[in-house]
C-alpha cells in the first residue's frame, strides 16, 4: 500500500492563518511585530529566499524591512548594522541571510544578534534553551518538522526516531526536539556503521543529509514515517532515470526546465513507508511559516507575554 502523503503546504497555510490572527490581536494592543532581513551582496538563491520571506510577512501582517549592505562590507560594518537593529524597538526579529561574503566572519556576526531577536534560533543561548527545555527561539526547519508530525497525529512519545544528519541548523535541533517530545533518538552521520541497519529501526526517520535520493527502501522499516528535509536539484539525465524512470509528470518537468527537485529520500520509499513528506511541498513551506511564528513569538516574549507553543494551543 502506498504511503500517506503528509502535505506540508496545507499545514503551513494553517500555521500562517494562526499567525495572522495573532498579529491582528497584537495590533489591537498597539504592537506590530517586525522582521529585519539582512542580505549582503547579490546571491541569486538568497535573493529568492528573501523575497519569499518578505512576501510571507506582508501576507500575515508582519512589518518587514530588507537591508542590503554592499558586497564589500567588512565584519565591523556588519556588526554595526546588527548593533543598530538590536537597539531598535520596532524590530522583533533579525535574520541574517547566509552565506555572507568570504571576508565577513559569519560566526561573529550571528553571535552579535540579540538572542531575543534571533528568529533563526542559531544563537548559542537559544541552542542552550532548547537543550534544557526553556522558552527560546527554535530553528525554523526542525520546528516545522515537529509541526508536521504533531498535526498529522504521528505519535512521538516512546517511538524510535532516527535523524540522518548532524548539522547545527537541522540535524541536531531536530534530534533535541524529538528527545524533548519523549522519543528515543539516534543521530546518524557519514561515520555511522551500517547506516541502513540503524535507519531500519526507526518508527520516525528524518533525512537531512543533502544527498539526492540516498535513503532507499532498504533503509526504511515498513510502515515508518519518513520526513524528507533534503532539497536537491537533479540535472543529469542518468541520475534522473535512476530516480524517476517512468514518471511522466517528472519527465515533462525535466525536459522543460532541465532539472527536477528531489529530496534525500528515493521516490521508491513511498512504497514501503506508512507516511512520507513529498519534495517539493513537504518540509519546505513550513520553514517560512515557522519564521513568521518565531517573529510573533519574539514580539510577545520581548514584551513579557507568555507564549503558547503552536501545537499546545
Amino acid at each position: 500500500m502506498a504511503a500517506r502523503i503528509l502535505n506540508g503546504t496545507e499545514i503551513a497555510q494553517e500555521i500562517r492563518g494562526e499567525v495572522a490572527a495573532e498579529v491582528k490581536r497584537l495590533a489591537a494592543g498597539g504592537v506590530r511585530p517586525g522582521l529585519a532581513v539582512v542580505l549582503v551582496g547579490h546571491n541569486p538563491a538568497s535573493e529568492i529566499y528573501v523575497r519569499g520571506k518578505v512576501k510571507a510577512c506582508e501576507e500575515v501582517g508582519i512589518y518587514s524591512e530588507k537591508l542590503t549592505p554592499a558586497e564589500s562590507s567588512t565584519t565591523n560594518e556588519m556588526l554595526a548594522v546588527i548593533e543598530e537593529l538590536n537597539r531598535r524597538d520596532d524590530v522583533d526579529g533579525i535574520l541574517v541571510q547566509l552565506p555572507l561574503p568570504p571576508q565577513v566572519d559569519a560566526k561573529k556576526v550571528l553571535l552579535a544578534v540579540d538572542p531575543a531577536k534571533d528568529v533563526d534560533g542559531f544563537h548559542p543561548m537559544n541552542v542552550g534553551f532548547l537543550s534544557t527545555q526553556r522558552p527560546g527561539m527554535v530553528p525554523c526547519t526542525p520546528a516545522g518538522v515537529m509541526e508536521i508530525l504533531r498535526r498529522s497525529n504521528i505519535p512521538l512519545a516512546g517511538q524510535e526516531a532516527v535523524v540522518v544528519g548532524r548539522s547545527d541548523i537541522v540535524g541536531k535541533p531536530a534530534a533535541m526536539l524529538l528527545l524533548n517530545a519523549n522519543a528515543t533518538v539516534t543521530v546518524c552521520h557519514s561515520k555511522t556503521r551500517d547506516l541502513a541497519g540503524v535507519c531500519r529501526r526507526a518508527d520516525i526517520l528524518v533525512a537531512a543529509i543533502g544527498r539526492a535520493g540516498m535513503i532507499t527502501r532498504d533503509f526504511v522499516k515498513p510502515g515508518a514515517t519518513v520526513i524528507d528535509v533534503g532539497m536537491n536539484s537533479v540535472t543529469d539525465e542518468g541520475e534522473f532515470q535512476k530516480f524517476f524512470a517512468g514518471n511522466a509528470k517528472k519527465d515533462e518537468t525535466f525536459r522543460k526546465k532541465g532539472s527536477v527537485l528531489i529530496g534525500d529520500v528515493h521516490p521508491e520509499v513511498a512504497e514501503v513507508a506508512g507516511a512520507i513528506t513529498p519534495v517539493p511541498g513537504g518540509v519546505g513551506p513550513l520553514t517560512i511559516a515557522m519564521l513568521m511564528f518565531n517573529t510573533v513569538k519574539a514580539a510577545k516574549m520581548r514584551r513579557g507575554e507568555r507564549v503558547r507553543e503552536l501545537s499546545k494551543v
